[in-house]
């Protein structure tokens, strides 16, 4: 059986990430139906809301086995506009890493650094994580400068890593440690923490 659901929610002047919630689907959907969007994925774009609803359906068995632990983006006036999540868990070590998408509309406009701020305080100041890792397609030029200016450090090139489609790509490597995220310009951003979240991605 299935741990109970958790309700954990960071708040930031603008977005919130949440526990996902059946009802999105239609939200993400709109979002992720944009080839865009995913062009730099191993999934999408999506083609049916069907597609939206199964993808949240996993989500709760994911949390409860502390592989995987996605939230909803919400703005806190337009709503859902995406996903951010920390996958690759390892407790031992203290480490995930990040990925993120959200709308077209939002990009170049602060969402995704708000966004790695609110999952930057969950990872080091709620969960107890020491580093943060983050990839990124090594032709996505716009992915690695958002990374950079944040503070995540370029730590090397990953060959034939992400598969996608019918090929393998190489991806850029990118970390953040705890002393790096206390000195850098994520914790500015203002959080406020409700709830609690899943016990198997608390470090002990």
């Amino acid at each position: 059986m299935l741990a109970a659901v958790d309700d954990l929610a960071l708040t930031g002047p603008s977005l919130r990430v949440r526990i996902p919630r059946e009802e999105d689907a239609a939200a993400l959907f709109a979002a992720a139906s944009d080839p865009e969007v995913t062009r730099w994925f191993s999934w999408g774009p999506y083609t049916s809301q069907d597609e939206a609803r199964a993808y949240l359906a996993r989500l709760p068995a994911q949390r409860a086995r502390g592989e995987h632990f996605d939230l909803v983006v919400e703005h806190l006036q337009a709503g859902p506009i995406g996903i951010s999540g920390l996958g690759e868990p390892v407790m031992r070590d203290r480490h995930a890493v990040i990925g993120s998408w959200l709308g077209r509309a939002w990009w170049g406009t602060g969402a995704n650094r708000e966004c790695k701020a609110l999952m930057c305080h969950l990872a080091f100041a709620v969960l107890g994580f020491d580093r943060v890792g983050a990839y990124a397609n090594v032709e996505h030029a716009r992915s690695q400068r958002a990374l950079e200016r944040i503070g995540f450090e370029r730590e090397g090139v990953l060959r034939g890593y992400h598969r996608h489609g019918d090929r393998t790509l190489d991806v850029v490597v990118f970390g953040l440690l705890r002393a790096q995220w206390e000195a850098g310009p994520l914790p500015a951003v203002p959080v406020t923490v409700a709830g609690e979240p899943p016990p198997a991605f608390v470090v002990t």
